[in-house]
């Protein structure tokens, strides 16, 4: 049976006939007739219908053919004009060369949607498509899918059944359905079935939905001419009668023609109308002309055709002396690809005042964007929100109305967009919109929502908490005023009280350790030029001066227990109180020259350490020139090693006289010390390697104090007894 649509789009083709056969400026002479074939949807019926129009069936009239959803295939014999054929292949004019439509390809439709999704942030959707063309052109469109059902019609229940139960299921909140309309009121039935919506009038069903739609264009007239059609004027309209049949439950009466005698009969049950029966007052898709979409195209079609023809006709105004006449010249016969030719330039201006032109097979993309929302009497109706024009895309978001009944636009995405600070990580087999936010490493950052890398700060520069700003880096160090700094002052000035108390003590003694303790102090502080400096030379001497006299201590001790063999009286000769002081300036002066030709070629110099990670960047005396730093630690770990060997051999002499192993114990413990202090100055960051080096001074010189000076001022405050010469040398 026909419906109500199909039957307009036949009416306005008949109603553009009958406008143009009453013009005076399009085929003036011309009487434009029609022969029209129901396809019943069948695509073969189609094609048998369109080829018999094209091949001549009719010997009265010269043949336009309109043929209605023939998409499916379209033959290369003679020339065509379709306005529902929207597949894009159409498009393509070495398959196609003698196609024409006043519908656009579907792949400016497939953008629209893809823009519309793009608008509102709508990454994850599910698609339900036809099987065909059509439907799977989507797929390349849309970037990600949570599902893909397809819809075949000879399936279409079981087909929409899946369908409807695969969208109860998804995450996503966004359903987009690519199919014909027929397929889409079936799946909501089912959806309706499957109690995730009521009726399929109701909001939950179709309220809120979003649309791209043909383009919708009044035309003027039409709705007049439909409500005054009427089967007693149009006898041979079989299309008319049956609507009115179904419109009004009543037969308009006897056919004029015999072959319409058998289905007469088959609807004699039917009484006979009593001839009051109108369209007037008829409210169905038929007579609502609110929105003309293919039925527009299928205006359109004709007028291309018909100003084709126009020109193919050489139509054109001639002058006489009586009368202003318009004529056409009429060849014997119309050739197809003389109207394709004409086809091809047609431009002009349609009776709503657009232009109209092709090009190639298509004309201009044009649709209306549309929302189906709820009326107070809790119908739907179609409301315009926006239009497409080629590539021109027009939204008024205000205007929606969303299914949720809020202004609020319906998220849907399988992950939300990555915040400033992170980045995106895809997940490994999953689509690109599923995806983890990765917080940005330390130094690096992002400040855009959505970032795929992260971007590392210049040097000068390190990451805030948030991942999203590079901010200034601090400069940082051993402070006096840090409890670190506190700690180590207390500790080397405590050594250096000590060391004054033993020489108040020992008054014959030398106060070298005092330098010691002293030279840890210029570690501490923000770092000068003369401090990097002075540091390290007043290190390098200052534990040479201790440890030189150490040596010399014993040597003088060996030499003095070796002198006392027969034949070696002279020993102590060579090496009297002037030779041990010589002794002691030569081992000093060796470092000394190390460290003025050290800080005098390549100096240490104060500079932040960019390369260590962190906001806080440390301010320390940079050694440009690692091989002075080794050799100053090589010489006095040369000179401990030296002194360490001597002690040992002199282990075994006398006790009373014998300081061999208390020096040979802070040997042991100075070399311990810097041993470790190696490993540990690389390995630890920033101002806890000036720490570390500040430790190990320290600890080397209480072990020189302590294992040395400790025992004599023991036996000199507490065994005063044992401080006298006899006692000495009781042995």
């Amino acid at each position: 049976s026909l419906q109500n649509l199909p039957l307009q789009y036949i009416y306005a083709m008949v109603f553009a006939l009958e406008e143009i056969n009453h013009s005076t400026a399009l085929l003036p002479g011309v009487k434009l007739g029609y022969h029209i074939h129901d396809s019943c949807a069948l695509p073969p019926w189609a094609i048998h219908a369109a080829l018999s129009l094209v091949g001549g069936d009719s010997s009265s009239c010269d043949t336009a053919a309109l043929p209605a959803g023939s998409e499916e295939e379209i033959r290369k014999k003679g020339t065509k004009s379709d306005y529902t054929a929207s597949c894009p292949c159409l498009s393509d004019r070495r398959q196609f060369p003698n196609f024409f439509r006043t519908m656009a390809s579907d792949i400016y439709q497939a953008r629209a949607v893809a823009q519309l999704a793009i608008r509102f942030n709508w990454t994850w959707i599910g698609a339900v498509i036809a099987n065909n063309d059509y439907g799977h052109m989507i797929q390349d469109t849309v970037v990600c899918l949570a599902f893909v059902e397809t819809l075949q019609r000879e399936n279409i229940v079981s087909d929409a059944r899946r369908a409807a139960l695969t969208i109860k299921a998804s995450t996503a909140k966004v359903i987009l359905i690519f199919t014909w309309y027929t397929d889409v009121r079936q799946l909501f039935l089912q959806l309706d079935n499957s109690d995730l919506f009521q009726n399929l009038v109701s909001s939950k069903v179709a309220s809120g939905a979003l649309g791209v739609a043909i383009r919708s264009s009044a035309i003027p007239g039409f709705e007049n001419f439909l409500r005054n059609l009427d089967p007693s004027h149009r006898p041979n309209d079989e299309f008319l009668r049956e609507f009115w049949e179904k419109e009004f439950g009543c037969s308009p009466g006897i056919a004029s023609l015999p072959f319409h005698a058998n289905r007469l009969l088959q609807k004699a049950s039917l009484p006979l109308c009593n001839g009051t029966e109108s369209l007037e007052n008829v409210q169905n898709l038929f007579t609502d002309t609110s929105q003309l979409r293919v039925t527009y195209n299928v205006y359109l079609a004709v007028y291309a055709a018909v100003h084709a023809l126009h020109s193919l006709l050489s139509c054109h105004d001639s002058d006489s002396i009586s009368t202003n006449i318009s004529t056409c010249n009429f060849p014997k016969s119309i050739k197809p690809i003389e109207l394709m030719q004409h086809l091809n330039k047609v431009n002009f201006t349609t009776p709503q005042g657009e232009p109209f032109y092709f090009q190639g097979a298509d004309i201009p993309a044009k649709y209306d964007l549309v929302n189906w929302q709820k009326t107070p009497e809790g119908t739907l109706k179609l409301v315009l929100i926006g239009r497409v024009d080629g590539f021109d895309f027009h939204l008024n978001e205000s205007a929606i109305q969303w299914s949720t009944g809020s202004n609020q636009v319906p998220v849907s995405v399988c992950s939300e967009r990555c915040p400033p600070g992170t980045r995106v990580a895809n997940r490994k087999g999953e689509p690109v919109c599923c995806f983890d936010c990765i917080t940005c490493a330390d130094g690096e950052i992002s400040n855009t929502t959505g970032s795929l890398h992260c971007e590392r700060c210049p040097p000068e520069f390190w990451s805030n908490a948030d991942r999203t700003a590079c901010i200034a880096r601090q400069l940082d160090f051993l402070s006096f005023n840090e409890t670190l700094g506190i700690t180590l002052t207390a500790v080397a000035v405590s050594g250096v009280t000590v060391t004054t108390a033993v020489f108040v003590v020992f008054l014959h003694h030398q106060n070298l350790l005092i330098l010691c303790f002293l030279c840890s102090l210029v570690f501490i502080g923000r770092p000068a030029v003369w401090s990097c400096r002075f540091q390290q030379a007043a290190f390098g001497i200052s534990f040479v001066l201790c440890i030189s006299c150490l040596q010399v201590k014993t040597i003088v001790v060996l030499a003095a227990f070796r002198s006392a063999r027969p034949g070696a009286e002279a020993l102590m000769k060579w090496f009297g109180p002037a030779q041990q002081r010589g002794s002691v300036c030569l081992f000093t002066c060796v470092q000394v020259i190390i460290c003025i030709i050290w800080l005098s070629v390549s100096p240490p110099v104060p500079k932040p350490d960019l390369d260590a990670p962190g906001l806080k960047v440390t301010l320390k005396c940079t050694m440009a020139s690692v091989v002075g730093f080794s050799l100053v630690l090589g010489y006095i770990g040369l000179l401990a090693c030296t002194s360490l060997l001597l002690a040992f051999l002199a282990r075994k002499l006398p006790d009373n006289f014998n300081e061999a192993k208390l020096i040979t114990f802070s040997m042991l413990i100075f070399c311990a010390v810097w041993v470790a202090f190696v490993p540990a100055y690389v390995s630890s960051p920033g101002k806890y390697a000036i720490a570390v080096e500040i430790f190990a001074i320290l600890a080397s010189s209480y072990g020189l104090l302590f294992c040395i000076f400790a025992p004599k001022c023991f036996i000199i405050l507490l065994r005063p007894e044992k401080n006298t010469k006899k006692h000495m040398m009781a042995r």
